[in-house]
């Protein structure tokens, strides 16, 4: 009888059970079933969050960012902070500086990506930046000057890794049709798409695109308050522009800059004027030789020049007839004085 009631009781919990789990139709608070407490007091409900990004990934912008051989140590950390700001980017090794630039176009469809920045070295001191919409085009070919990177120490701001930036341009922009045209490719390639696996939800950093002396100054800001106060994170770099090609590296040219000089030119420049003064200088010497050669303007005898002249005094001439009595060289000071003392001893002994 103890175990028929046992089972019982077993039966009658389930049962209870039963009774207390919601029914198909009805709906499942969050955390599951609420349980109340021998009291009466329901107990902390805990809810899993839903995730952050609740949207999905639809603009597949991949970026493929790598260089040539021969590049520096400043161009190599350029490119990692490049690949750090822009979660949407690939990597590839680099590339041998003699294949063709079109070759560039392969490796971007192996590695899946539809844009492409490609840093060029020459001379192992010009650097080049190349931003392409692979295949199609259009490119742009750019002289990288004046590079800073993310870990200078006047880089004083922190950002989130992964952030999405805002991008900030020019009002120039907008006005000629070769810088609509860039800001078309900046927008689509720096911008980090919405819902991105690898971004973070948050904006606390901004691109700026500025043009000052034909040139495109890039600069990275990080937004620190709620006032819109910025400190520079960092990279900075400026673009010289030299073509928009209508190809993906290559293909007929659709603007080419004509405020642009190339370094070879520009070093070039540097060296004649160096010459151009040391010529100076060699000139300034020869016709100085030339004038101390020439032959001396002698300038007349002036008659009143001997007006304001007196005379000198006329000294009587005195002639010495008995020879100067020559002095004993001594070199000794103590012999000296005993001579000395000597000759006056015996001075002293004739006139006595």
């Amino acid at each position: 009888m103890a175990a028929k009631r046992k089972r019982g009781a077993l039966a009658a919990g389930e049962a209870k059970r039963a009774r207390s789990a919601p029914s198909a139709g009805e709906a499942v608070p969050e955390g599951g079933p609420r349980e109340e407490s021998a009291g009466g007091i329901p107990p902390q409900e805990y809810s899993i969050p839903p995730p952050v990004s609740q949207g999905k990934w639809k603009n597949k912008e991949r970026v493929l960012i790598f260089s040539s051989r021969g590049i520096n140590f400043r161009t190599r950390h350029l490119m990692q902070d490049l690949r750090t700001l822009m979660p949407h980017s690939k990597a590839d090794t680099k590339m041998d500086r003699k294949d063709q630039l079109f070759v560039i176009n392969e490796v971007c469809e192996m590695k899946n990506c539809n844009k492409c920045i490609f840093f060029e070295a020459k001379k192992k001191q010009d650097l080049y930046m190349w931003l392409s919409n692979t295949p199609q085009g259009p490119s742009a070919k750019f002289l990288v000057q004046n590079v800073h990177t993310l870990a200078e120490l006047k880089m004083t701001g922190n950002c989130l890794r992964g952030s999405r930036p805002l991008l900030s341009f020019d009002p120039i922009f907008d006005q000629e049709p070769h810088y609509a045209l860039l800001k078309e490719l900046f927008i689509q390639i720096f911008s980090t798409p919405q819902y991105h696996p690898k971004s973070q939800p948050f904006v606390d950093h901004v691109f700026t695109f500025s043009i000052t002396d034909e040139r495109i100054w890039f600069r990275n800001y990080q937004i620190i308050e709620e006032d819109a106060s910025l400190v520079e994170i960092g990279p900075r770099f400026v673009l010289n522009l030299i073509k928009i090609f209508q190809g993906s590296f290559g293909g007929p040219t659709l603007y080419e800059n004509p405020h642009y000089q190339s370094p070879n030119m520009h070093r070039r420049l540097i060296k004649l004027s160096v010459a151009a003064k040391f010529r100076e200088k060699q000139q300034v010497k020869e016709v100085q030789k030339v004038k101390k050669k020439g032959t001396k303007v002698l300038v007349e005898e002036d008659p009143t020049e001997v007006v304001f002249e007196t005379p000198a005094e006329e000294k009587p001439v005195e002639i010495q007839l008995v020879k100067p009595e020559s002095k004993p060289v001594v070199k000794d000071k103590k012999k000296l004085r005993k001579i000395q003392r000597k000759k006056q001893k015996k001075l002293f002994r004739t006139e006595g």
